[in-house]
C-alpha cells in the first residue's frame, strides 16, 4: 500500500445534513480499506446561509423524510441518529473545525459537532455550545472564541462555498474523487458523487482513475 496519498476525496457537506453524516461511515471504511494512500478533505457548504429562512424542525416534511429515508439508511449504516430538535445555521460550526485544524484535531471536532447534533440533540448554532464541544476535543475554548467573534476563518468557509458553485454543487453530499498523475502522464478527470454515495460507487470510481489497478494493492 503505497505510504502517502494518491488519491484524493474532496467532500462537501453540511453539518445539519442527515446524508453527510451519513456518508461518514462509508468514507471511514473506505479510508480504513486504504490506508494513508487515501486524503479525504471536507469542505464547507451551508444548505440555508444567512439569509435564507430556516426549516421548521417540527415540519410534517422533516419528519416524512426521517421515516422514510434517514432512519433507513441510518439502520443500514449502523448510524446511532434521532431527529434534532433544532435547525441551527452552520456557519460558525465549520469555522471552529477549522480552527481546530491549525492543532491537528478537525477531524475530531469535525466529528464530534456532527454527532452533538444528531445523537444530542445540540444547538450547534450556538457559540457556547461549539465552545463546549471543542474543549472536550482538546481545543483551547478562550482563544476558539476569540477565532469566532473576529469571524477568522469565515473567509475561508466563503472560499469552500465560492469553489462549490463553480463545480455546480447544488447538494451535499458532494464528494469528488481525484488522482495524482502516473509519471509522464496526464491524470484522468475527477469523478463526482453526489449524494450518500454506498462504498461500491467509491469502489468503482477509484477502477476508473486507476485502470492499472491501486497502487499497493
Amino acid at each position: 500500500m503505497a505510504s502517502t496519498a494518491v488519491l484524493y476525496i474532496d467532500v462537501w457537506s453540511d453539518f445539519v445534513c442527515p446524508f453527510c453524516y451519513l456518508e461518514t461511515p462509508v468514507l471511514d471504511q473506505f479510508r480504513n480499506a486504504y490506508g494513508d494512500a487515501v486524503e479525504i478533505r471536507w469542505h464547507a457548504f451551508e444548505l440555508r446561509p444567512e439569509p435564507a429562512p430556516l426549516l421548521d424542525p417540527n415540519s410534517d416534511k422533516i419528519a416524512e423524510s426521517w421515516e422514510s429515508s434517514v432512519r433507513p439508511l441510518a439502520g443500514e449504516r449502523g448510524v446511532t441518529m434521532r431527529m434534532p430538535p433544532v435547525a441551527p445555521r452552520s456557519r460558525k460550526a465549520f469555522e471552529a473545525a477549522l480552527f481546530a485544524r491549525e492543532s491537528g484535531r478537525f477531524d475530531l471536532v469535525h466529528r464530534a459537532i456532527f454527532k452533538a447534533y444528531f445523537e444530542e440533540g445540540i444547538d450547534i448554532g450556538d457559540t457556547d455550545a461549539l465552545l463546549d464541544i471543542a474543549a472536550a476535543c482538546g481545543v483551547d475554548p478562550e482563544l476558539l472564541e476569540e477565532a469566532l467573534d473576529d469571524g477568522t476563518y469565515t473567509d475561508l468557509v466563503i472560499e469552500d462555498e465560492e469553489f462549490a458553485k463553480k463545480l455546480g454543487v447544488s447538494g451535499v453530499p458532494f464528494a469528488v474523487l481525484s488522482r495524482e498523475p502516473a509519471p509522464g502522464q496526464e491524470p484522468p478527470p475527477p469523478i463526482a458523487l453526489r449524494g450518500a454515495a454506498p462504498i461500491q460507487h467509491f469502489e468503482a470510481a477509484v477502477e476508473r482513475l486507476f485502470p492499472d489497478g491501486f497502487p499497493g494493492n
